[in-house]
């Protein structure tokens, strides 16, 4: 089992190593924002661990991950906002579907563009927000000033934990990436626990 890990880090070194990855995560991040399905964040992390090994590097890492994310939240914006007569229409048409199209624009409203940041860390979330800032027609020029911000930050998160592992284990590139996804994994069980207890907390105090 250990050989085969091995051997599995050892194809994952090789494969991100090349400067063709650079295109490879700027594409995937681009792709991740429309579509939740993609790993963006893994490859990121990934390409931060290869920068620290000294395949790659980093700026350049942290540029095409943040810029990649910034055009794909902006192109699930124009998405929503596209779709948003229909989607209105459709949602209003009931009293249930007005109030969950109410709620969505009063938390946008009251929580700004910390919302944004933080969707950037929970997959399908960043997504879910982004078409509901079209959707619901928030200012554009807010909206791209915000969703560069949250890129940023989200492209400097990725990387350089990756690239923190890459240069901490550069002997043992195997560890490098274990690491890494370990230490990727515990942030998003944190943020995910963090989310449902400020979410059952405002729930008792609403009950």
């Amino acid at each position: 089992m250990l050989e085969f890990a091995t051997q599995a880090f050892d194809w994952l070194k090789d494969f991100s190593s090349s400067p063709s990855f650079y295109v490879i995560i700027f594409v995937i991040a681009i792709l991740d924002s429309v579509l939740p399905i993609v790993p963006s964040e893994t490859l990121v992390i990934i390409g931060g661990v290869s920068a620290g090994l000294g395949n790659l590097w980093v700026p350049i890492v942290i540029v095409v991950a943040a810029s990649g994310a910034f055009i794909g939240d902006n192109m699930s914006y124009l998405i929503g906002r596209e779709a948003s007569d229909w989607v209105m229409r459709r949602q209003t048409r009931t009293e249930k579907g007005a109030a969950r199209m109410t709620k969505i624009v009063e938390q946008v409203h009251e929580r700004g563009g910390l919302l944004l940041i933080t969707a950037r860390f929970i997959p399908g979330g960043r997504t879910a927000l982004t078409l509901s800032c079209g959707v619901t027609r928030q200012p554009r020029r807010w909206f791209v000033g915000w969703s560069a911000v949250a890129a940023i930050i989200w492209g400097n998160y990725a990387a350089l934990l990756g690239f923190i592992g890459g240069k901490s284990f550069e002997e043992n590139h195997t560890t490098a990436f274990i690491i890494a996804f370990a230490t990727a994994f515990s942030i998003t069980a944190l943020i995910e626990i963090v989310r449902w207890l400020l979410k059952r907390a405002r729930y008792r105090k609403t009950a």
